[in-house]
């Protein structure tokens, strides 16, 4: 710690701790925001008590950003297209992050303060492509210079598609119960159960099941939206300490051969298929090693960046013996080869070439793509903490808002099992979600599908919400980066 302060500088160093310190404020703000989607249904329903549910979740988020993996922090990273990843200076970096996380910050707070369902990760991404284009613009650049197109569409399908299958699932799996168990108690609201039987909470297996997929949901959770603010983290890092954090200086001789050697495997797929890789790479040039500085990532000079990568790779046991320049060399050489690995990826090569070349992406970007285990332990105690607290106003609007009546137990199982499984497989492949649209829909659509009836002002409420929270989120970050830079240049 005492190296780093002495090579930022003490007033760099408190910057960068306290952008550090934002990041985990916004972590643990989403964690108050989003508390609701794990605990309303087992809250309703009588099968936790509020205070032990809450808690409860806390601890399964916990151990969901413990044991999530990093492919959704890095596919938020890369909303930024390489270019400006490289091209950016430390202090643009720093008046990016701030931005950012402002406008993520306020839209939070606020649609949490009116109880309103709203997407943290809408709001993330909002602000992210925000302060991309208004880098594009201030620059004199096109937009796609400042935003990745491509991965921005990707993910926006994926938000705007995991609702709807949300919503068409949870329907499907309530009517399914219903077929199944008829007349069952299950298919009771608590109110029902508790003028019929006497009893106030659920059913044991219905209560078993409705606490173990809120605990899932909880831990999907984590391991989905917790993984947005380590990339958060390591974008900060790496943009404002790059000496410390452009690559994972743990990395063992071992680490580093493997890198190489991925390298030079990517390097044999794209020569054995140079007919099909024609119109991507431009196997006309030559393949030699370059001596200046990567700025620009150009596909068509790949076999170069390759030749450069493996030149640099081959000099070093430890990145230790990198300076400055070179570990940020490294890193962008990592990068440029990985998106042109990601572009070959699409075109139609032989099925095995495309499993080999997944694989060796993978061992490509270890060095590169990774989190500190103590940036990983803070977010997880950030996004923990923040579900134990502040939960009873978006709960209220989950439980009793979005439908006309009740929620039966059936309706708080369906819903949870939907979400958990939805988030859990967009966790594994890399895809950010969002959980607070997945199950205030799937809580819709079991209303739907049991003729409750949904409360028309609730709903317009949530879509209002989701139509303005990418726009005016970028517009915000957008504007305090334009703002901020105006007044430091």
């Amino acid at each position: 710690m005492l190296e780093m302060i002495n090579g930022l500088g003490v007033w760099w160093f408190i910057g960068l701790a306290l952008a550090v310190l934002f990041v985990l404020t916004y972590e643990f703000i989403n964690g108050f925001h989003d508390t609701a989607n794990a605990v309303a249904t087992v809250i309703y329903t009588k099968a936790m008590p509020a205070n032990m549910a809450v808690v409860a979740s806390g601890m399964f988020n916990f151990a969901g950003v413990m044991l999530g993996g990093l492919g959704v922090a890095y596919a938020i990273v890369h909303l930024l297209p390489i270019d400006l990843l490289l091209g950016m200076d430390s202090s643009q970096g720093l008046v990016m992050v701030f931005s950012l996380l402002f406008s993520a910050i306020v839209w939070n707070l606020g649609t949490w303060y009116f109880g309103i369902p709203a997407s943290s990760s809408h709001t993330l991404i909002g602000s992210i492509l925000g302060v991309g284009g208004a880098y594009a613009w201030i620059n004199d650049q096109p937009l796609s210079q400042g935003i990745n197109v491509g991965k921005s569409i990707d993910i926006m399908l994926s938000l705007i598609v995991s609702p709807t299958l949300g919503f068409i699932i949870a329907a499907g799996l309530l009517l399914a119960l219903k077929r199944v168990w008829r007349g069952s108690k299950i298919h009771k609201t608590p109110e029902e159960r508790l003028l019929v039987d006497g009893k106030k909470h659920p059913p044991f297996w219905a209560r078993l099941t409705l606490v173990a997929s809120a605990m899932g949901v909880s831990f999907v959770h984590g391991s989905n939206d917790g993984q947005k603010g380590i990339g958060l983290v390591m974008l900060v890092l790496i943009c404002m300490a790059p000496a410390y954090f452009a690559l994972d200086m743990g990395s063992r001789p071992y680490d580093i051969d493997r890198t190489q050697d991925a390298n030079r495997r990517i390097t044999e797929i794209y020569q054995r298929n140079q007919d099909q890789l024609a119109g991507l790479i431009d196997f006309q040039r030559s393949a030699k090693v370059n001596h200046e500085p990567v700025t620009h990532c150009e596909a068509g000079d790949a076999m170069s960046a390759m030749a450069t990568l493996d030149d640099r790779l081959g000099k070093v046991r430890s990145y230790d013996g990198l300076s400055l320049e070179e570990r940020r060399e490294v890193r962008r050489l990592l990068l440029c080869v990985d998106d042109t690995a990601r572009k070959v990826a699409k075109l139609p090569l032989p099925s095995k070439e495309l499993t080999d070349l997944a694989k060796w992406r993978k061992d490509l970007t270890a060095t590169a793509e990774y989190a500190p285990t103590w940036v990983i332990v803070s977010i997880a105690l950030a996004l923990g903490c923040g579900t134990m607290v502040g939960w009873r106003r978006i709960v209220h609007t989950v439980g009793e808002k979005i439908g006309s009546s009740g929620m039966t137990y059936s309706q708080g199982i369906a819903a949870q099992i939907t979400a958990a499984t939805s988030i859990g497989i967009a966790s594994l492949t890399g895809m950010p979600v969002s959980t607070t649209h997945i199950l205030s829909s799937a809580v819709a659509g079991t209303m739907v599908a049991n003729g409750s009836g949904l409360q028309s002002q609730t709903i317009k409420t949530i879509l209002i919400a989701w139509a303005l929270t990418l726009p005016l989120t970028m517009v915000l970050s957008g504007g305090l980066f334009i703002l901020s830079n105006a007044l430091l240049g």
